[in-house]
């Protein structure tokens, strides 16, 4: 009985991240509205300057600050403050993002999503060599490696902006 409660209270955990958002958050455009991203802004280099800035900071449902964040307001704030406009502020929203890729075709700046629960959802950032950039809920922003055992089975698909 124990062991069903954690693991429900874990599946709980790691499926928030796409639950709730932040209502004080601006409306983006239509997806279709955002342009093509500049590969000199949305690079390896400044993502993880990015990540050097905001590591650490804790997992937080609907969050955008450093106070803390969920996953697709690490993406949503990222894209902010190096590319400028705001694209849209929950996973299932940055689902539409791009264009599709295989998982052999990923590069530095693409969305990793994953399938963390049934209705779970979870994305980050690519980053050379397997990586990705992305908030945990237990240790905050990081990056951790998509052959990690947990992530590696819940990897769903890949965009590119």
């Amino acid at each position: 009985m124990f062991k069903k409660i954690v693991i429900t209270l874990i599946s709980l955990l790691l499926s928030a991240c796409a639950s709730q958002v932040d209502t004080n958050v601006p409306i983006p455009p239509n997806s279709a509205d955002i342009p093509s991203v500049d590969r000199a802004l949305w690079n390896e280099a400044r993502l993880l300057q990015f990540h050097q800035q905001w590591q650490g900071t804790p997992y937080r449902l609907g969050g955008l600050t450093k106070k803390g964040l969920d996953c697709s307001g690490l993406v949503y704030v990222a894209y902010q403050d190096l590319v400028g406009p705001s694209i849209p502020r929950t996973v299932q929203g940055q689902t539409s993002l791009g264009t599709r890729i295989v998982k052999s075709d990923l590069q530095s700046g693409d969305l990793v999503f994953f399938k963390t629960t049934g209705r779970g959802r979870h994305v980050g950032v690519y980053l050379s060599g397997h990586r990705f950039l992305h908030v945990s809920t237990k240790k905050g922003v990081m990056i951790s490696s998509m052959d990690n055992v947990y992530w590696k089975p819940r990897y769903w698909f890949a965009s590119r902006l």
